[in-house]
C-alpha cells in the first residue's frame, strides 16, 4: 500500500524577473489576484486535498510569503476591529490558521531541482507533493486531490496533466510520450521539453504539480548540472523511470489552467476571476463591456 501523503513543497525562490520592476522587492508569488496572492491558491489547492503540512523553500526578498501566512499584526486586528469590520478579521486570520508552514531558504545551482533538494531535511523518508507557487489550476476535485488518487492507486510518481488546446503552444511546455491507461490517466514513457509543435509526441503539457518519492533526492544529488548550469527535475525523474520507477499523469477534470508566469497571462488571469469575484464581478463586466462598445464606436 501507497504511504499516505502528508506533506507538499511549494518552491517560490525565483526572481521573477519577467515581472522586473515589480518583483525587485517584492516576490512574484506575491502578485495579486484581485485581492489574494497567487500563492495562496496555491496553498488553498493543497489544504483542499487533505494536506496540512507545507514547506516553502524561498530566496532572497521573499519574506513577504512568510509575512503573509503569519499571525496578523496586533496593530491591523486592533484597527478593524475599530473599524467593524469583523469579516475582513476573521478572513485574514483564517490564512495563517490553514496551514503549519515551514519555510527554507534554497541552497545549490540554479534550477526548479534546487528548492526540490532544499526540502529533503523536512520530508525525510516519504513521499510528499510538489507544487509551484506561480502558478494555480483551479479544479473541482482539486487537482492535487485528483493526483493523490491515481497515487494511491497506483503507486510511483504522479505529474498533473493539461490539455494545450493550441498546438503552437506546444512549445512553450514540457509535453508527454504516453500511453493510456483509464480515463484520463496516462502511463508516461518520456516528456519531451520544448518540442516543435509539428513533432510533439502528443498535446498533454506535464507540469505544475507532482508527487515524488523520497529516491527522488537522491537522484537529484546524483545529477550534474544541465543546461544553463542548472539542476532540472525532469533528469531526475529521468533518471528514476530508467531504474523501473512509474510515471503517471492525470488530465485534471472539471478544471482551469491560470499561468501567472508571464505578464499577459497574469493579466488575463486577474481580469478573468475578476469578472467571478463576489463583490465587483457584475459591475467589472459591466465595465468590460463598455470598453468593448467604445471601441467600436
Amino acid at each position: 500500500m501507497a504511504k499516505k501523503i502528508t506533506k507538499a513543497l511549494i518552491p517560490a525562490a525565483g526572481f521573477g524577473t519577467r515581472f522586473l520592476p515589480q518583483t525587485k522587492a517584492m516576490p512574484k508569488e506575491m502578485l495579486p489576484i484581485v485581492d489574494k496572492p497567487v500563492i495562496q491558491y496555491v496553498v488553498e489547492e493543497i489544504v483542499a486535498s487533505g494536506i496540512d503540512n507545507i514547506i516553502v523553500v524561498t530566496g532572497a526578498t521573499k519574506r513577504a510569503i512568510e509575512d503573509h501566512f503569519d499571525e496578523p499584526s496586533e496593530d491591523l486586528v486592533q484597527t478593524l476591529k475599530n473599524g467593524h469590520k469583523s469579516e475582513a478579521l476573521e478572513q485574514i486570520r483564517r490564512i495563517s490558521d490553514m496551514a503549519n508552514f515551514i519555510y527554507i531558504r534554497q541552497k545549490g545551482p540554479y534550477g526548479n531541482g534546487s528548492p526540490v533538494l532544499a526540502g529533503e531535511s523536512v520530508i525525510e523518508d516519504e513521499p510528499f507533493a510538489v507544487i509551484w507557487g506561480d502558478e494555480f489550476i483551479l479544479a473541482d476535485p482539486p487537482r492535487l486531490k485528483q493526483m493523490i488518487d491515481v497515487y494511491e492507486k497506483y503507486g510511483g510518481m504522479v505529474i498533473s496533466g493539461v490539455k494545450i488546446e493550441n498546438r503552437e503552444d506546444l512549445s512553450r511546455y514540457g509535453i508527454a510520450d504516453l500511453d493510456k491507461v483509464d480515463g484520463n490517466v496516462y502511463r508516461i514513457k518520456k516528456i519531451v521539453e520544448k518540442p516543435d509543435p509539428q513533432n510533439a509526441p502528443s498535446d498533454i503539457a506535464t507540469h505544475g504539480a507532482y508527487i515524488l518519492p523520497p529516491e527522488i533526492f537522491g537522484a537529484l544529488r546524483s545529477l550534474e548540472v544541465g543546461e544553463g548550469e542548472e539542476l532540472w527535475l525532469v533528469d531526475a525523474i529521468n533518471l528514476l523511470m530508467d531504474e523501473g520507477v512509474p510515471l503517471h499523469t492525470v488530465v485534471v477534470s472539471n478544471g482551469k489552467y491560470y499561468d501567472t508566469g508571464n505578464k499577459l497571462e497574469y493579466l488575463k488571469t486577474v481580469v478573468d476571476l475578476a469578472r467571478q469575484h463576489p463583490e465587483i464581478g457584475e459591475e467589472f463586466k459591466r465595465y468590460l463591456k463598455e470598453l468593448v462598445d467604445s471601441s467600436k464606436s
